[in-house]
């Protein structure tokens, strides 16, 4: 009697069974990695985040500054949250957080200080800054519906912005905006205005041209924006060289009309004078 072939059943296919490649175990680690540095991201946040609102707060901020042992008030520090893509004045959100710390590679308090200088560097080219003065900007606006901000914040704004790089024509028309009363506010685009005459001008105005001179072209050059063009050239600066000394001409001429028509009982005499 023959016995039956048994069959085994239940073996392991050897061809079924999949191996872990090196690429797979790569992208395993660096997913693990990833994982950590968004937890580290993510619990650095909230050493410094306000429990009840979940948002690093002015005070949190003020508290990142003292452990990274910069000033608050620090161009630097408006420069990171230009990079967070910070919102609100003074508060940081989760989001923007990761955000930020992405771009920097940072992932603690020493590492972002590290990369501060590299981000000032950045911000300061001429193809970034101009980003980075309109968000400043922007940044400032604190109030629902604001359109422009008041002549003492943006004189510091001014010198906080733009000081390093336009010391001479930040001091003067500081100086012009702290003296003059005409203008209690500036907008977006007298702030911008101001940006591309300074970048598009001499680079020296206190050698180049008299105090007075550039003071008085500064206040033609905020009363009427609409004159300054868009694009950038020297014969744009040269358009609105020549539209703000129209205007101040035009002026001088409306201030001795004005003076002589209140005096018409000298005008006969002023006159006689000026015929010999």
């Amino acid at each position: 009697m023959r016995r039956s072939a048994s069959r085994k059943t239940g073996q392991p296919n050897s061809t079924s069974s999949v191996n872990s490649s090196p690429a797979d175990f790569f992208r395993s680690a660096s997913s693990k990695a990833t994982s950590k540095e968004l937890e580290r991201v993510d619990n650095l946040f909230y050493s410094y985040a306000n429990g009840s609102s979940g948002m690093i707060d002015p005070e949190g901020i003020e508290t990142l500054c003292l452990d990274m042992e910069v000033d608050h008030t620090d161009v630097r520090i408006l420069m990171l949250a230009w990079r967070m893509k910070s919102e609100k004045q003074g508060y940081f959100s989760l989001e923007e957080w990761r955000r930020g710390l992405k771009a920097l590679r940072a992932d603690t308090v020493h590492k972002i200080k590290k990369a501060l200088p590299e981000l000032e560097k950045e911000v300061r080219r001429p193809s970034t800054f101009v980003e980075f003065s309109s968000y400043a900007f922007q940044y400032c606006l604190t109030e629902e519906k604001q359109k422009s901000i008041d002549i003492e914040s943006i004189c510091e704004l001014l010198d906080l912005v733009s000081g390093t790089q336009f010391r001479a024509q930040v001091d003067l028309f500081v100086e012009y905006l702290k003296a003059q009363n005409d203008y209690k506010v500036i907008n977006m685009d007298q702030w911008m205005g101001f940006y591309r005459f300074c970048n598009e001008g001499p680079s020296d105005y206190t050698s180049q041209m008299p105090q007075d001179f550039f003071l008085l072209l500064s206040l033609h050059f905020l009363l009427d924006m609409k004159f300054v063009p868009k694009v950038h050239t020297s014969r744009s600066y040269l358009f609105v060289l020549g539209m703000m000394l129209k205007k101040v001409y035009c002026s001088l001429f409306m201030r001795f009309h004005h003076f002589f028509s209140m005096h018409r009982y000298h005008q006969s005499s002023c006159c006689k004078l000026l015929i010999f």
